[in-house]
């Protein structure tokens, strides 16, 4: 089925008949003082203003930027125009894991990205503005920030996933800068265990959110994936699991953004044919 949708997407692209614009929209965060650069796929047919539009959110890993996104996966332009939704790329900073920082009031990016972003694209672009028109997905810190945000705010994604994430960030007290937005873990324990996705199961009622979880396992969060997957399994929540070869690769992330914009495309269709 995937081969034949990429041939499909090539296919059209030969003939010229899809043309994604890609924009930088720049938003004043008023939580952090500071302005951020978000990167915007809107398809080719929101030139023509007949339709009011599904919104996916990327986010990036550490290290990144929003760029990085587009960068290893060109397709997004392609998609974008298949599945007719706007792709949102927002820069969360090198290592922000997309929480708010305890112990850095210049580190709010869940505030940004919840409060201030998502305001801001409805406000500007023709979206449908709720949760049943939204999906949100990274890769490794973007991975966890997806399912933190996803998690916690089920009013505003109605779909999530993550790829590669590191869904548990206790195993990992010395690295990506985790401890200078949290404190080091054996002065803040505590606050390791609030801001972790594996301990979030409980904000998940099996209802109001369908998500995925997608790992390599050959990659180092691949463990952190599995128990969250057993402990969903064992609270009977419902959820996608996947598992396959591969690491924690560019490879790995472009393959996997490719089932999960269907996957996503599959949950706006169910959301259209519910509300008729």
């Amino acid at each position: 089925m995937f081969k034949f949708l990429s041939f499909l997407i090539a296919f059209f692209f030969s003939l010229g008949l899809l043309a994604a614009k890609i924009d930088t929209l720049v938003v004043s965060s008023k939580s952090m003082r500071k302005k951020i650069k978000n990167l915007v796929i809107t398809p080719d047919s929101y030139q023509k203003k007949e339709l009011r539009y599904n919104v996916v959110y990327l986010l990036h890993g550490a290290g990144g930027n929003h760029k990085s996104w587009l960068e290893k996966a060109p397709e997004l332009e392609q998609y974008a125009d298949l599945y007719n939704v706007i792709v949102v790329c927002p820069d969360g900073d090198k290592t922000s894991w997309y929480f708010d920082s305890p112990v850095d009031d210049s580190m709010k990016y869940e505030t940004y990205i919840v409060d201030e972003l998502v305001s801001k694209i409805d406000k500007k672009y023709d979206t449908v503005p709720n949760a049943e028109y939204r999906a949100i997905t990274g890769y490794s810190m973007g991975g966890h920030g997806a399912l933190y945000l996803a998690f916690r705010h089920s009013d505003i994604w109605g779909a999530a996933a993550s790829m590669s994430g590191g869904v548990d960030i206790r195993p990992f007290p010395l690295q990506w800068d985790i401890a200078k937005r949290l404190g080091e873990y054996a002065n803040a324990p505590e606050a390791w265990e609030k801001h972790t996705v594996i301990n979030l199961t409980n904000l998940l009622n099996g209802e109001n959110l369908d998500f995925l979880i997608d790992c390599g396992v050959d990659d180092f969060f691949y463990n952190a994936n599995l128990r969250l997957h057993q402990k969903l399994l064992e609270r009977n929540i419902p959820h996608d699991y996947i598992e396959r070869p591969g690491g924690h690769t560019n490879e790995y992330w472009r393959n996997s953004i490719k089932y999960q914009m269907l996957f996503f495309n599959d949950f706006f269709q169910k959301s259209k044919e519910q509300t008729k």
